[in-house]
């Protein structure tokens, strides 16, 4: 608060005050008790600036990662690169969406093709399902993986798991076999690094227990609460199935319970034992006070991933979002100086 005599906004800043007051009231049980308010250890922070994050072999300026959203639509090109430069600007990590289509051909692979954009210094990874990957396999096709993660220019790949979304879609696949078995083969043929994530319904403690043995780059929650896949391929099918099935669409787990999970399981196991790098706190994570709080309190390096609310704002002029992730980028900032997690 100035106390300098020459203020010309007090009077006016003054008058908000009393106006506004009545409607600033909070009421006890809406105070956010994650944290501890600490405003007596330190200054402002500079505007927007957080502490660096080692995140798979490089560093991030904000830790935050912008989760496979979209793949073949006429927006993508518009989306994936407003998404890289955001990324350049801001220092984030990129996972694309599904690349399925250029496993055959090269027609938009500019839409997909945002390294020269994101730089070098950040990581990208490509995308692919697990489906796809298994038939690769029976066809003897994998050198096409090879080629994508190239073509792309990508750090590596994400292999996304999503059997609800398949079984739920009207043209879905159907696995042959465990997504744990493909993605240990995946694993023993490719010597780029591997992120495994689900897509909506998160991975239950035994699914979570499987993959955090495995010398992954990092686990992707993709939890309850987010964008739900299956739930969206039952609105694209007839209304018989959809009141079938409605419910088990809703099945799934927070990703504040698989955090818990993932502690609980390096907490039995010990760190030696854990091969997974990294974890993507994903799904319903919404806003960068639950990001900031999810990170701080996991066992293993982590970041926080957002979708829908970066798409929300990437299908249009890039100001939009610009102005999305500065001001997620500040809060942060804030949180950092000011909050400490319970």
């Amino acid at each position: 608060m100035a106390f300098h005599d020459n203020d010309p906004t007090a009077v006016n800043r003054k008058s908000d005050h009393i106006e506004l007051a009545f409607n600033s009231q909070v009421e006890a049980h809406v105070v956010d008790n994650r944290f501890y308010y600490e405003p007596m250890l330190t200054g402002h922070p500079e505007k927007g600036v957080v502490p660096p994050v080692p995140f798979l072999d490089k560093t991030l300026r904000a830790p935050i990662w912008v989760s496979s959203m979209t793949g073949g639509t006429a927006l993508a090109s518009v989306i994936n690169h407003n998404l890289a430069r955001a990324c350049a600007e801001f220092g984030m990590g990129m996972g694309l969406g599904s690349c399925r289509q250029l496993l055959y051909s090269k027609d938009h692979l500019e839409d997909f093709d945002v390294r020269n954009t994101i730089g070098h210094d950040l990581p990208l990874f490509a995308n692919l399902g697990v489906a796809q990957i298994e038939q690769l396999m029976e066809t003897g096709e994998t050198e096409r993986i090879e080629q994508l993660v190239a073509d792309l220019r990508a750090d590596g790949l994400i292999v996304h798991v999503n059997p609800l979304q398949e079984a739920m879609q009207p043209e879905g696949d159907h696995f042959k076999r465990s997504p744990l078995e493909i993605i240990e083969e995946v694993l023993g043929r490719f010597s780029f690094p591997i992120i495994v994530k689900e897509v909506g319904q998160g991975f239950g403690p035994e699914s979570l227990k499987a993959l955090l043995q495995l010398p992954l780059a990092a686990v992707e929650f993709a939890a309850a609460g987010g964008t739900n896949f299956a739930k969206l391929e039952l609105l694209r099918s007839d209304p018989v199935k959809r009141e079938i099935f409605e419910k088990i669409a809703h099945v799934g787990h927070t990703a504040e319970q698989m955090l818990q999970w993932s502690n609980d399981i390096v907490d039995e196991y010990g760190r030696n034992d854990i091969k997974t790098k990294h974890l993507i706190i994903s799904g319903g994570v919404s806003h960068f006070l639950d990001g900031y709080y999810l990170t701080q309190k996991s066992a293993l390096p982590a970041v926080y991933g957002q979708a829908s609310s970066f798409l929300r704002h990437a299908r249009g002029d890039y100001d939009a979002l610009q102005q999305y992730v500065q001001s997620q980028v500040q809060g942060l900032a804030l949180a950092n100086a000011f909050l400490r997690v319970v």
